[in-house]
């Protein structure tokens, strides 16, 4: 990298909306060249150039044909010249033979090209009079054909816990002045011991970082937050140190790397991985305790081949990435099956005539389901269900009003997999492969010799071309049924037990969730004798133990289970043999919401597995809420887009909203009357998917397809962005609720009477607010007898200055209560001896 003191670039404008930027190297090595505009990234920056010289004339090279690409592809990189071409001499040599074409499109400016025909390692060579430039020869990283992709991201590294206690995220905003004074927009989140923290913290600049953070338009308490980063701080890709696996791997098995970031500061730890097969990645923290600032990254790819492997660290390769891995070992020998079926547009519908959907649901009974449509108004109507032969349900509607319509189907009380579902009246859906939904217990878990069936909804797909392919041990037979109301129903039979891949695809792109692993369990006759007794699906309460039974009826094997709870975490299902051939099942639920229990006998699910059970009060419903807003269909880069959630009759619940695309986002929320407006401001340009969840259920439409236009350097891999409030209920008529947020760790609290007082004599001591932020004071206190005392009253001094005062009519220790909005100040409850 060029070293400080150097000339800089010059800018000229060309009066025709283009600038000319000039920079005149004084010595080899490799360049970078950043540009911004109104301080966004300019899209296709930086710029690494490699630069030489030759008989006092420079000569560099760069462009992503340098670097990596794909077989097949036309690659390309440039050649700037001070010499004529003849003087050059460039060649490309690697697993195949490849054509290099040379065109010299402007004066000094070469363009190469090529096309690598094989997967691997590619050798450039460029030579000026015979010698090599600087950094020749380079060393271009080729991935194999069909590139299947999988990535994953390592936010712990890059987060800074800023304070607070317990807080909540609704209505904060957070901005950050760096070193170069220049301020953008931070993204928040809640860590696990409710503390506030900056989610992806990547400074590149030693100096001060100061951060403000604002809620509901009040500073938080502490803010201005001061960061000091020094060596030690600074994200620094290049200390970064990566061991194990890199170059060869193991077909079928989990390959081990160890990524050391001791060193590299604060950073987000972003891997990719991609080839002929979509491997499996996963990246976990080597040891909490003795090496924290190592992680412990395993892949497995499925099949043998070349694989490359991206490893970045605050958004920059380490040393070495992208690395070119060898995957050896035996074929896994799995069949893959595709069917393909032409879907047609639906015609549209209008208000007043009659609709149906027909879907498959095995397992269920007419008495366990029940169906909803609720009007764009937010008017909710019973549908009509009808069992068919089949484990077939004919949903029976007819809908009033144009716009988009909500069905929700429930079997027990609990939204099926893909409701609530959109459905447009009055018009043509908007269409794409992002409004395919699908999901049931085939696409869940699966059983050797038998029809696995799965619901497809593409009626607001529009038309197009509808694939499904089952990869696995043994060859699928598919069918696929068009019930021509809007859902395809898809069944498979497999001959042998193992994991199976289920992509399905519209249009040649995959679905959302697309692709799913489903495990197929063996036949096993014993698994369909075991029976279930007293399981309670509602009516248990959290922190109290959920039990039943579990009778073998005479056949011999393991039972085996586990718990899913309802934010998606496994917890273990205590199994007790209580008698001969009965068992008892018991675990412990700890927050509200629907539990799955997983439970099988000699590895096979029983009948009815996995089981719902409703812990708790389920008080809101993802049916009710709506998203709506220009920032779910169109976005400008460093433009905040916004949109607005509808909660109104949905209840309280957690809001989750998540934005996944080419760069980072912050998200921020405030609450409105209708529900929560959220906003978010992309960096780069291109696709973005805006997931809206309530209770962790997808609501209606989502995920959103937003184009953002504009320029911005994009991210190597699909970066994502969350945020979670919890709501308040919102009744129609009501106004927004004043939520007051303060931080009872920041309250003081002193004077004589907080330890002792005296019978029949005033006792007083003071509390100071300052820095506490907003909240509720709340004072009380106990007599020995356990009634409250008879005189206790706090007067405002002066500013946020109170003084309490209390008078003590019996001997003994009382109990004095200070709280500041929900939480206990520090000390509280303090025993104050009266005497």
């Amino acid at each position: 990298m060029p070293v400080a003191g150097l000339p800089s670039p010059a800018i000229q404008a060309n009066k025709d909306g283009s600038v000319t930027v000039n920079y005149v190297p004084t010595q080899n090595g490799v360049h970078e060249l950043n540009l911004s505009y109104n301080e966004t990234p300019v899209e296709g920056t930086a710029f690494r150039v490699t630069v030489d010289s030759s008989d006092g004339r420079f000569v560099s090279a760069y462009g992503p044909g340098l670097v990596q690409g794909i077989c097949g592809e036309r690659l390309h990189f440039f050649v700037a010249k001070g010499g004529p071409s003849q003087d050059l001499d460039i060649t490309v040599d690697g697993p195949t033979k490849t054509e290099v074409v040379k065109k010299e499109e402007k004066p000094g400016l070469l363009t190469v090209e090529y096309v690598p025909l094989g997967a691997g390692e590619y050798k450039i060579s460029i030579k000026a009079k015979g010698k090599h430039i600087q950094g020749s020869p380079f060393s271009a990283k080729i991935s194999g054909e069909g590139r299947k992709k999988s990535q994953l991201t390592v936010s712990t590294p890059g987060e800074y816990v800023l304070g607070g206690q317990d807080v909540d995220l609704t209505g904060m905003v957070a901005w950050m002045k760096t070193p170069l004074s220049t301020i953008e927009q931070c993204l928040l989140k809640k860590m696990p011991n409710g503390k506030l923290a900056i989610a992806a913290f990547q400074p590149k600049k030693k100096g001060v970082y100061s951060v403000d953070v604002t809620q509901d338009g009040m500073k938080f308490p502490g803010t201005p937050f001061q960061i000091q980063v020094g060596d030690s701080e600074l994200s620094s890709s290049a200390k970064v140190k990566a061991t194990g696996a890199l170059k060869e791997g193991t077909a079928g098995k989990w390959n081990d790397i160890i990524v050391d970031i001791s060193g590299a500061g604060y950073g987000t730890l972003g891997i990719s991985m991609e080839g002929s097969h979509r491997p499996d990645l996963t990246c976990k923290q080597a040891d909490i305790l003795t090496r924290k600032n190592e992680y412990l990254l395993q892949y497995r790819p499925p099949e043998p081949g070349i694989y490359l492997l991206n490893i970045q660290f605050a958004n920059d390769h380490i040393t070495g990435s992208p690395y070119m891995v060898n995957v050896g070992g035996k074929p896994s020998g799995n069949v893959r099956e595709t069917v393909t079926q032409e879907i047609q547009a639906p015609k549209v519908v209008q208000p007043g005539q009659k609709c149906q959907l027909i879907l498959r649901i095995p397992g269920a009974t007419a008495l366990d389901m029940e169906a909803t449509l609720s009007s764009p108004s937010g008017v909710s109507d019973v549908c009509e269900i009808r069992d068919e032969p089949d484990n077939a349900y004919d949903i029976r509607f007819t809908p009033t009003e144009k716009g988009l319509n909500v069905v929700s189907v429930k079997q027990k009380g609990i939204h099926i997999a893909g409701s609530p579902l959109q459905y447009s009246v009055g018009a043509t859906p908007a269409g794409g492969s992002h409004k395919v939904e699908f999901g049931g217990s085939g696409a869940e878990r699966g059983a050797v010799g038998v029809k696995n069936e799965f619901n497809i909804y593409i009626r607001e797909a529009g038309s197009g071309s509808l694939s499904v392919t089952i990869e696995g041990p043994s060859k699928a037979d598919i069918q696929l049924t068009d019930t021509n109301t809007g859902f395809i129903t898809v069944s498979y039979v497999v001959q042998r037990d193992g994991e199976y891949v289920i992509g399905v695809k519209f249009n040649d792109q995959h679905v959302p969730k697309s692709p799913c692993k489903v495990q197929v369990d063996p036949e096993c006759e014993e698994a369909k004798k075991v029976s279930i007794h007293g399981l309670r699906d509602r009516g248990l309460d959290v922190e109290k133990p959920a039990t039943f039974t579990v009778n073998f009826n005479g056949v011999q094997g393991v039972l085996k289970g586990h718990v899913t709870t309802p934010s998606g975490s496994v917890d273990s299902l205590f199994i007790q043999e209580i008698d001969n051939e009965l068992n008892s099942c018991r675990f412990l639920p700890k927050e509200n919401g629907v539990y799955y229990v997983n439970l099988k006998f000699n590895d096979a699910h029983i009948p009815g597995s996995p089981f719902p059970m409703l812990i708790g009060k389920l008080g809101a419903d993802p049916a009710h809420v709506a998203a709506k807003g220009p920032g779910l269909e169109a976005g400008q880069v460093g433009a905040p887009s916004r949109f607005l959630v509808t909660t109104m009759n949905a209840g309280a619940g957690t809001l989750g909203v998540i934005v996944e695309g080419p760069s980072k986002v912050a998200v921020a929320c405030t609450e409105a009357d209708e529900g929560y407006e959220f906003t978010y401001t992309p960096s780069a340009p291109g696709e973005y998917f805006v997931n809206v969840k309530y209770c962790n259920v997808g609501v209606a439409g989502s995920p959103f397809k937003v184009i953002v236009t504009g320029s911005g350097r994009g991210s190597d891999i699909r970066e994502s962005s969350g945020l979670y409030v919890e709501t308040v209920e919102k009744k129609p008529g009501g106004s927004k609720s004043r939520v007051f947020h303060g931080d009872a760790s920041k309250v003081h609290v002193q004077g004589a009477g907080l330890k002792k007082g005296n019978l029949g004599r005033p006792g007083t001591f003071n509390i100071d607010l300052k820095e506490a932020g907003q909240g509720l004071l709340a004072v009380a206190m106990i007599s020995p007898n356990g009634l409250p005392v008879k005189d206790l009253t706090y007067k405002k001094q002066k500013g946020t200055a109170y003084t309490v005062s209390y008078l003590g009519e019996e001997k003994g220790d009382h109990y004095l209560h200070i709280r500041w909005g929900i939480n206990d100040v520090p000390g509280s409850p303090f025993i104050v001896t009266v005497q």
